[in-house]
């Protein structure tokens, strides 16, 4: 089933829906010849927005927290994907090593770490969870808020190995660990020069990683992609500039702000006039490194950012695990035209390897069509696609519910694509 969706079906989206579906075999074919250059992330979810003009991505996670809203039917898709994603890391793996997040009182993550647990045993691996939170010093049985339990033991350092130590279950030494811990808070020592498989990779982590870095290599990734279907690649791409040495508390670097603001708003009125649009653009200021929904704002004059109240401040200058901000990405603000029993509404796209494994929408009750929706108070429609992103009915009409996702999956593996090749430069080995 797929819930009730209101979506703008009308104007330069559907015809570049259309282009996509006439295109498929040669998108496909470039996908392909991306992939044996670039070594696609284990995993990877894309927080997409579509405007009914325009269909991009303002955010690409590769530490997804979400797999429990996944669609339970299509569970196939994603244990064959990660049978690939594994067998390309580590092919004899027999034993993986789960490091989850530290806040063991978010009952709805630790859901999802039970369902990426899942996958990974039905893909035919032996599954353990170890946790590196100093609160976990023996083994834990926790309980998600649906009642599935999860048992967390603490991990031990052993040379340059990290194992389970466990008299009761028996010890438990992985070819490789599979982080789904994103290392906002810095890398910690007892994960550093490691001799197993660690994946994701710790420079995909927040301590090292920048959405400014990102969305760079997706400038990349599109204006090639705009050029193989001759279409222009702003309809796919945010504009984007960064303010680093900005401090909120202190009050300085907001003239930076308000420059790059008042630039990028220019620019973005350009392209609004050209294809007719009448609402009013606007940037998002966030901060360039980091993840659930915090220090975020949405700004429609550089006004905005010049005497910002405490309060704003207070939230601007902060992000998970305490991190001070210092430098923001001034991204283009991307309207959401998706509603769901009229809230607003905008997809994210799950990936492993580069298959699209499915998706659901982040829908929020408070928000508008133009604020962040990854914020206290959203919740997720987990069935939102009926069909996997990858099966076009190139027949029918462009706004077919199939055909909409297949747009949704190549923009979102569009952003994958972009992530390979941040991740292949940032790497150190590379440096």
């Amino acid at each position: 089933m797929v819930p009730h969706l209101t979506t703008a079906l009308n104007g330069p989206l559907l015809s570049l829906e259309k282009s996509m579906l006439d295109a498929m075999p040669k998108i496909e074919h470039w996908f392909r010849t991306q992939w044996l250059e670039y070594a696609s992330p284990f995993y990877a979810s894309v927080d997409l927005r579509n405007s009914g003009f325009k269909l991009a991505p303002v955010d690409t996670n590769l530490f997804p927290g979400g797999f429990n809203n996944l669609n339970p039917e299509f569970l196939s898709l994603s244990v064959h994907a990660a049978m690939v994603a594994v067998e390309k890391v580590c092919p004899e793996a027999h034993r993986l090593l789960i490091i989850p997040e530290n806040h063991t009182r978010n009952t709805y993550y630790l859901r999802n770490v039970v369902e990426l647990v899942n996958i990974m045993k039905q893909a035919g691996l032996d599954v353990r969870v170890g946790s590196i939170s100093p609160e976990i010093t023996e083994p834990t049985t926790l309980e998600t808020q649906d009642g599935h339990t999860l048992l967390l033991e603490p991990v031990v350092r052993v040379g340059n190995r990290i194992k389970l130590i466990n008299k009761d279950l028996g010890d438990f030494d992985s070819c490789a660990i599979l982080l789904n811990n994103d290392l906002s808070a810095g890398i910690p020592e007892i994960l550093k020069n490691l001799e197993q498989n660690l994946i994701p990779p710790l420079h995909a982590g927040w301590s090292t990683r920048r959405k400014s870095q990102h969305f760079s290599a997706y400038n990349r990734v599109v204006t090639e992609f705009a050029a193989l279907l001759n279409i222009d690649e702003w309809l796919l791409n945010p504009y984007f500039d960064t303010c680093g040495e900005i401090d909120f508390h202190a009050r300085t670097g907001e003239d930076c702000l308000a420059l790059k603001v008042e630039q990028l708003l220019e620019k973005i009125k350009i392209k609004y006039a050209q294809y007719g649009v009448t609402q009013a653009p606007f940037v998002i200021v966030k901060a360039d490194a980091g993840t659930y929904g915090m220090g975020i704002m949405t700004v429609k004059s550089p006004d905005d950012v010049r005497d910002l109240n405490r309060k704003t401040r207070n939230k601007m200058s902060v992000v998970k695990e305490g991190l001070q901000v210092s430098e923001v990405i001034i991204q283009e603000g991307v309207y959401t035209f998706e509603s769901i029993n009229d809230a607003v509404a905008e997809p994210v796209v799950y990936m492993m390897d580069h298959f699209v494994i499915g998706g659901f929408y982040r829908v929020h009750t408070d928000r508008g069509m133009d604020e962040n929706l990854n914020a206290p108070g959203s919740h997720f429609v987990p069935l939102a696609f009926a069909k996997p992103c990858t099966l076009p009915d190139c027949k029918g009409e462009p706004d077919a519910t199939p055909n909409r996702f297949y747009a949704y999956g190549v923009v979102a593996r569009l952003a994958l694509l972009a992530a390979a090749i941040e991740l292949q430069e940032q790497d150190p080995e590379n440096q």
